[in-house]
């Protein structure tokens, strides 16, 4: 579980507009987990690393793996909340095993989502810079050299940030203080069990007998909470004492007979490998072949990545069941459904065990090629009803869908397999806010040669698309023509047609409104004459909307825009939708009926929102400041400006830099000058800035059930008919 929040504005008590204050429901914001059971022990640890983050702007706990580094950083960082007013934010990077992503996940960890060019580092430390932060780094070793000079930056760029780092070895930085960690003492280690044993059957209590085996067993396993969990998983099926008993028996088997002190890491490995030997042959191999995931997993996956003659699919529900019985796989329920995890220690004993089979080549294609299958339905099945439920699935499976992208790239005649992938993707790079990561992955599949020229097509329009939206014309023409040029030269016609609409799209955020129309209805015809009808096809309607309405025809871009929606419908499509709302909110504004135009910005802004999408977001936000300004609260519309102008940064060049789209902040802006003067408005905007995303979208939605309860029978979209103060005129020139 996971509560994950924004950081809270900070109280205004000037008299200007404020952010809604969530601090009652959210007092801590974060995204730390919840705990599953009671942490024990462990005091002076806690008590020494609060000392040292006084001190130290960076502490490491190191120790091997097993030994608790996470679940000490966690604990101590949650009873710290209170010392950072902006939050406490942990970043796993366990399953990050691209260096060149290492600043995404910090990115999202930290819940930005940047659509520009710029690196997503710049977007991090933008946000950490003039903030009270804890940043808690956890599983690193992997990337350590990476991991150090992000930290190093981090640190000199944001005087007011802590990092509080947990690996298997230092960062080795200027002012880093370290703390390894220790196994447990032995009261605390007889606490652990004895709680983790009685969780496993809760009639166990320590007897005298038992206290006394159950010491002995602490002290053969050296502490190591990890170890010890393993060997409570054991009292399901077996007495303390036998549990002692068999584990004697191991350790003289591994050790040689040797009965003295064992090295840490080979007593964790030895704990490790016990509860491997005994596990049930059938176990032992799935155990090996679950390695091949990276993060959660679900059982569809396992049943078809994992079995085979000698582990067939109807039986590895029940062998799942052993694993998650002995706490070798853990289970987690997610919005997604049920999901499982092993432990990064537990996995990686897994994956040796599978290298010495021979086997990890043949599985990780299996895996490849199951994430290539999911991603097909995925970008089908986004063109339904059940488009929350794919963006909710891809964002859930990001781990993997990567994991099958470097494992197509490790091939030179496999990379197509890689280009297929990116491209295939692009719904979730486009519809659900990770224009960033998408390029990173396009820019990387594309550099490698490939006869396959569809699936190179692909990336390309996909990469000029993200490009488009990132702001970044240079990176979009070149894409958007070579994939145009080499479709026709190949007789790709969907490749072509795509790489005509995403240039048009290009043209229309240019400026250059006359050949986006031209291009756009050359696409729209070209994707009829295929019998093509998806997402995309409805934003090339909405973009060419968008055109005709510049350009002066707004009742076609309305005819247009009500035809999408009706499509919608039909099809259950969100995304798209959301843009057309969008579109006829402008129309029914220039009309000179705000209360409408509010009602579909709302509608529109509640999907975008939920899509993570925040170019439709920001979008909503300029356009339904002009609606509030026209209604008569001049404040509230320069507030929700100073939001917007907060987000854009994150979004790529604000509004385009298009005179078109810039006309409604432009007259909004007049028109709060008027009403507030200087003063009162840039109070408005700088209390505006303060919002995060996340409380600028709650803000402006609060005002949805008045809009509802407003509703006039027989009104598509329940808006009423109040012409406003004033009919706007919307000049197509700024």
């Amino acid at each position: 579980m996971r509560r994950t929040q924004r950081p809270s504005p900070p109280a205004d008590d000037s008299g200007t507009p404020a952010a809604a204050d969530d601090t009652a429901a959210h007092p801590h914001p974060g995204n730390l987990p919840a705990e599953l059971n009671d942490f024990v022990g462990r005091e002076s640890e806690l008590a020494a690393l609060a000392r040292s983050l006084e001190e130290s702007r960076l502490v490491t706990v190191t120790g091997v793996g097993g030994v608790g580094k996470t679940r000490l950083v966690t604990r101590a960082a949650a009873l710290m909340e209170k010392r950072y007013c902006d939050g406490v934010w942990l970043v796993e990077l366990s399953a990050v095993h691209d260096a060149g992503l290492l600043d995404h996940a910090v990115a999202e960890a930290l819940g930005l989502t940047d659509h520009t060019t710029r690196p997503p580092r710049a977007a991090v430390i933008e946000h950490c810079a003039n903030r009270s932060l804890l940043l808690v780094v956890d599983g690193f070793e992997h990337l350590v050299d990476d991991c150090a000079a992000l930290v190093r930056e981090l640190l000199r760029r944001a005087p007011r940030l802590r990092v509080l780092a947990a690996g298997r070895l230092p960062l080795e930085l200027a002012g880093e203080a370290v703390h390894p960690l220790a196994t447990m003492t032995d009261e605390d280690a007889l606490r652990l069990f004895a709680e983790r044993a009685a969780g496993v059957r809760p009639d166990f209590r320590l007897t005298d007998r038992d206290r006394d085996h159950a010491r002995e067993l602490c002290r053969r396993l050296d502490g190591i909470p990890l170890a010890l969990e393993l060997a409570a998983g054991r009292l399901r099926a077996l007495s303390t004492e036998q549990v002692l008993q068999r584990l004697d028996d191991r350790f003289r088997l591994l050790t040689g007979g040797s009965r003295g002190a064992l090295e840490r890491h080979q007593t964790l490995r030895t704990a490790i490998g016990w509860s491997h030997e005994l596990c049930a042959p059938p176990q032992r191999l799935l155990w090996a072949r679950l390695s091949v995931f990276a993060g959660q997993f679900d059982l569809e996956a396992v049943e078809y990545i994992c079995s085979g003659p000698d582990l067939p699919a109807d039986s590895v529900l029940d062998v799942l069941s052993g694993l998650l019985a002995q706490s070798v796989v853990l289970r987690e329920d997610s919005p997604v459904g049920t999901r499982y995890r092993m432990l990064d220690t537990v996995r990686e004993y897994g994956a040796e065990w599978l290298a010495a089979t021979g086997d990890t080549d043949r599985l990780r294609r299996r895996h490849r090629d199951w994430f290539l299958g999911l991603a097909t339905w995925c970008e089908l099945d986004w063109f339904s009803p059940r488009q929350a439920e794919v963006a909710a699935r891809a964002e859930s499976e990001l781990p993997n869908l990567r994991r099958a992208m470097e494992c197509s790239l490790e091939s030179p005649q496999e990379a197509h397999l890689a280009q297929y992938l990116a491209g295939t993707l692009w719904f979730l790079w486009v519809g659900c806010g990770r224009l960033s990561e998408g390029r990173h992955w396009l820019e990387h599949v594309l550099e490698e040669e490939t006869p396959y020229d569809s699936s190179r097509l692909k990336a390309l329009w996909v990469l000029g698309y993200v490009a488009v939206l990132q702001g970044d014309p240079v990176g979009a023409i070149a894409a958007l023509t070579e994939c145009r040029e080499e479709a026709e030269a190949a007789g790709d016609a969907t490749a072509a047609a795509y790489a005509v609409h995403r240039t048009g799209c290009l043209a229309l955020v240019t400026d250059d409104v006359e050949r986006a129309r031209g291009l756009l209805d050359d696409a729209l015809g070209r994707y009829r004459e295929m019998g093509e009808l998806n997402s995309n096809v409805l934003m090339a309607q909405v973009e060419l909307a968008m055109a005709t309405g510049f350009l002066g025809d707004a009742e076609r871009a309305v005819a247009i825009c009500e035809e999408v929606r009706d499509i919608c419908e039909d099809h259950g499509e969100r995304w798209a939708l959301s843009y057309a709302l969008y579109v006829l909110a402008y129309a029914a504004l220039e009309r000179g009926d705000p209360e409408r135009a509010r009602r579909l910005l709302l509608e529109s802004l509640a999907i975008s929102h939920g899509f993570h999408d925040l170019l439709g977001t920001v979008l909503v936000l300029e356009l339904l400041a002009l609606v509030m300004v026209t209604e008569g609260d001049a404040a509230e519309a320069a507030l929700l400006q100073g939001a917007a102008d907060r987000i854009w940064p994150s979004v790529g060049l604000p509004l385009f830099g298009s005179a078109y789209y810039g006309a409604p902040r432009a007259r909004c802006e007049e028109l709060a000058l008027r009403e507030l003067g200087r003063t009162r408005y840039a109070a408005a905007l700088g209390a505006g800035g303060e919002l995060t995303p996340d409380a600028a979208v709650a803000r402006a939605l609060l005002a949805r059930e008045n809009a509802k309860a407003r509703r006039l029978p027989g009104d598509r979209e329940g808006a009423g008919r109040s012409a406003g103060d004033e009919r706007l005129r919307l000049d197509q020139r700024a």
